[in-house]
């Protein structure tokens, strides 16, 4: 008798057969990818000479990976995927349940979270070990999520694709270390005043690009952030070129403690404390944190008020805009203020943390680490770039603590090398599971009786 074969055998066997296939192809293709960068590696001798070395263990580490992700992905991510949109789509619509209490107040819990995060560090780990986390993870992530709020006005809800964002960082950088450095204001009121110079650059920047749309804006920004870089490098008798600008003034508590060891108010010696940078970590901490907060209440503020709505507008279609009688000019102009403004006080911030810039922290990288946070966050929503930004800052920094990982890949392993490669993995993934950021809803400015969520499937792609 016959062996019947039945039909979901057949397929299985056939998904098996391609997921073999493809994963093959995969591996094939990582290797090319890989065989330069990562199996053979140039090292210098003792007599200065050129030596190559092989690292065919660490290649074939790498092409067993993207083999065994392709495999996986075909045979369980891609049918899981399948089954469950089926079931999403065959599932009755119901009226969405109200939000409970933890989510409405989500942003409170956030915020409180914040505000206990140095004393529950210092607390577990001392005051010298928590330097790293309040430094490295609090202040990081929290100068990305505030540069990353303040492209979102210009990308998010202007819908102007900015690659030049850096430029207006580094104007709020320069502008408060040369003025500090120079006249001896201080960080109080030099913050606000950087945040103006930004501006006006967004101004001046606005102008030439009022006429342009699409890849051709991002171009010229592109070409902006550059400029800005290029006569930061040459401009060596204001800026001292590649040299940077060093011996940064740091910032006061308004002026009644100091945090230089030299001070007489020096804040340790007021309050009896040994002496530590910590402290002056954890003050900057709660500054960048209350910028931060500012900068997300001004956001909200100004997407209420008819400036924001015209964004919106803006960025859905500029001939519609144009025929509701909105001045287009006025609108882009004062989206690239707005934004570079932010921009221009997490350059003032970082100038008072580093005590040293310089033109190789605004290189066009910053730029694209920006535009992706917002990305894929979602554009236009506030709480999926900060996720975004404690995702992908965050996770770059956890890198240099995995050094676990050189007892899988060898001594010379070193994990934050790899970080840019993760980094990018990381947004393909995103961009597979959550094509329209973490968050693809978003509230509306305008509603009528009952303010409801807009799903990212009626929205145009990207700007849910």
């Amino acid at each position: 008798m016959a062996v019947q074969t039945t039909v979901p055998e057949v397929r299985q066997g056939g998904l098996v057969g391609r997921a073999l296939r493809e994963s093959l192809v995969a591996g094939l293709i990582a290797f090319g990818m890989f065989v330069l960068f990562v199996g053979l590696k140039t090292d210098q001798n003792m007599r200065n000479e050129l030596v190559l070395t092989q690292r065919w263990g660490l290649l074939a580490v790498f092409v067993a990976v993207a083999m065994a992700g392709r495999f996986l992905m075909i045979v369980a991510v891609g049918p899981w995927l399948a089954a469950r949109k089926a079931a999403r789509a065959a599932r009755p619509v119901e009226a969405p349940a109200p939000p409970g209490l933890l989510r409405r107040n989500l942003h409170i819990v956030g915020f409180a979270a914040l505000v206990l995060f140095p004393p529950v560090v210092v607390a577990l780990f001392g005051v010298q070990g928590s330097l790293k986390f309040v430094d490295n993870f609090g202040i990081q992530i929290l100068i990305y999520v505030m540069l990353a709020w303040g492209l979102n006005i210009v990308v998010g809800l202007a819908g102007l694709l900015d690659l030049g964002y850096v430029a207006f960082y580094a104007v709020g950088a320069y502008s408060y270390a040369l003025l500090s450095s120079h006249f001896g204001l201080s960080f109080w009121l030099l913050l606000p005043l950087a945040g103006i110079l930004s501006a006006c650059w967004g101004v001046i920047l606005g102008f030439p690009v009022l006429r342009l749309r699409g890849d051709y804006l991002a171009i010229v920004t592109l070409a902006f952030g550059e400029i800005i870089r290029l006569v930061l490098i040459n401009w060596t008798e204001v800026t001292k070129g590649t040299f940077g600008v060093s011996g940064i003034a740091k910032a006061s508590v308004f002026g009644i403690w100091s945090f230089d060891v030299s001070a007489p108010n020096n804040f340790a010696k007021v309050f009896g404390l040994p002496m530590s940078s910590v402290y002056y970590k954890i003050f900057l901490f709660y500054v960048i944190l209350a910028m931060c907060a500012l900068t997300a209440y001004v956001s909200m503020r100004l997407r209420a008020m008819p400036i924001g709505r015209a964004w919106e507008a803006l960025r859905e279609d500029e001939i519609a805009c144009r025929s509701l009688g909105i001045n287009t000019t006025t609108t882009k102009l004062t989206a690239f203020a707005t934004g570079a403004m932010f921009g221009g006080f997490a350059g003032a911030f970082f100038g008072a943390r580093q005590g040293f810039v310089s033109p190789e922290s605004f290189v066009f990288l910053e730029s694209a680490v920006i535009l992706a946070i917002v990305v894929l966050g979602g554009m236009g929503s506030l709480f999926g770039i900060a996720v975004a930004a404690a995702v992908m800052v965050g996770g770059t920094e956890l890198l240099r603590e995995m050094s676990f990982l050189k007892a899988v890949f060898g001594d010379d392993f070193t994990p934050e090398l790899y970080r840019m490669l993760i980094f990018g993995l990381a947004m393909v993934v995103v961009m597979v599971l959550k094509p329209r950021g973490f968050v693809g809803t978003r509230q509306p400015t305008a509603f009528l009786h009952e303010r409801k969520a807009i799903s990212g499937s009626f929205t145009k792609e990207g700007h849910g």
